[in-house]
């Protein structure tokens, strides 16, 4: 699958992600037709038009909003997309994106998440951006997504707080330990809505080594300086055998809870987007036996996590660290057999070689429907699998 790689010269706005992921790729009319399924066409217009900045063509959206007292904060904004007949991965990306947002804005303004009504939360162009953004990133389906450096900008913008100095206190939050620049456009460069896209959809804000580009976009802004205010995506095969990644890893020791309670703990730590979660058996202190628990999490990405692990534990608090992963290039295709399709997951080691491995449960599953041992059933797939993998090489 093609990975994606934003660069975010003169920043990044809700508006300008959605301009450049159509000009990559995505029909306007299919991303028309779909923002409609959200059953609130009457409160926006939106507007796709091929245009310019200094020179560089691309697509310019405008989203037009009708002027409303309406406020709406995170429940609401989750109650609208809960009941839209989306897929449950469009649903909840665009929920992450959302929860991103206001835990951004609750930090900067010491409140707690569901107090968070800001315009930024709020209003229906951030719905339209960060509900279009899940529907285009579905469309296109990249395997992987990287972020160089985010332009913010300079300068002052003015919001319901009074004038502030460019970035807005959000995306300075949001934006935290992410590589960004400044100084190079004389205004807001990347909104709240936009780094808060970032933040949800990008793997790792770095550039690769070796990117095979096939498809470039360009999104534009209305805004004006010395360089083209336009982000550009590109989507491409990463050449590279290993990928590096950086993770959240959470930690706490649990000396005093009944072992059953973690599995009910582990699937909604998976459930809430872990990565990773296991036990390590420890002794601590006076020889009390114990459990580490580890999880890996997206970065900027915790808040929730933490807040379940809290809940859920007799712990009375957590340790928090980054981490940096380098990993095995990998996909996942499946394969049709005498006994039926299954999942097929290929690595690609340093030297260029490639090694395989059956999906569990899809052995599992062909096993039961066909009154088979899983031994058996895996014995025959694996020497099928082996002889179409060896004919495509």
């Amino acid at each position: 699958m093609p990975a994606l790689l934003y660069e975010c010269f003169s920043g990044i706005a809700g508006n300008m992600n959605l301009g450049a992921l159509i000009d990559l790729g995505v029909p306007p009319d299919y991303l028309r037709a779909e923002l409609s399924r959200l059953g609130m066409d009457r409160e926006f217009e939106l507007s796709i038009a091929r245009a310019k900045s200094k020179g560089i063509a691309g697509t310019l959206v405008r989203v037009t909003c009708e002027s409303s007292d309406k406020v709406r904060n995170l429940h609401h904004i989750k109650e609208i997309i809960n009941n839209s007949p989306y897929s449950d991965r469009i649903k909840s990306s665009a929920i992450r994106t959302f929860e991103l947002l206001a835990e951004a804005e609750a930090t900067v303004h010491d409140t707690d998440i569901s107090n968070v009504h800001f315009h930024e939360v709020g209003a229906v162009d951030a719905i339209v951006d960060i509900v279009g953004s899940a529907i285009a990133m579905e469309y296109l389906q990249p395997s992987e997504v990287y972020c160089g450096p985010v332009e913010l900008g300079s300068g002052t913008a003015d919001s319901e707080h009074g004038t502030l100095p460019v970035p807005a206190p959000a995306t300075l939050q949001l934006l935290l330990n992410k590589p960004t620049t400044r100084g190079n456009v004389p205004f807001e460069a990347t909104t709240p809505t936009g780094a808060a896209i970032l933040c949800n959809y990008v793997d790792s804000f770095e550039i690769p080594a070796s990117f095979n580009t096939t498809r470039v976009g360009y999104g534009l802004g209305e805004k004006t300086s010395s360089r083209p205010n336009a982000v550009r995506v590109t989507i491409g095969e990463l050449r590279e055998s290993i990928k590096r990644s950086e993770n959240m890893e959470i930690e706490c020791n649990v000396d005093d809870m009944n072992p059953e309670a973690y599995e009910y703990l582990i699937d909604q730590l998976f459930t809430l987007g872990a990565v990773d979660v296991f036990l390590t058996p420890i002794i601590m202190k006076k020889s009390r036996p114990a459990n580490k628990l580890t999880v890996l999490v997206p970065s900027n990405s915790e808040g929730k996590i933490v807040r379940e692990i809290l809940r859920s534990t007799t712990t009375s608090g957590v340790r928090m660290h980054t981490v940096r992963k380098q990993i095995l290039s990998r996909e996942v295709q499946s394969i049709s057999t005498s006994l039926g399709k299954v999942r097929v997951k290929t690595v690609q080691l340093p030297e260029g070689a490639t090694r395989w491995k059956l999906e569990h449960d899809d052995v599992l599953y062909i096993a039961k429907e066909n009154e088979l041992s899983y031994l058996e059933v895996k014995r025959i797939i694996e020497r099928e699998v082996n002889d179409k993998i060896s004919n495509d090489e």
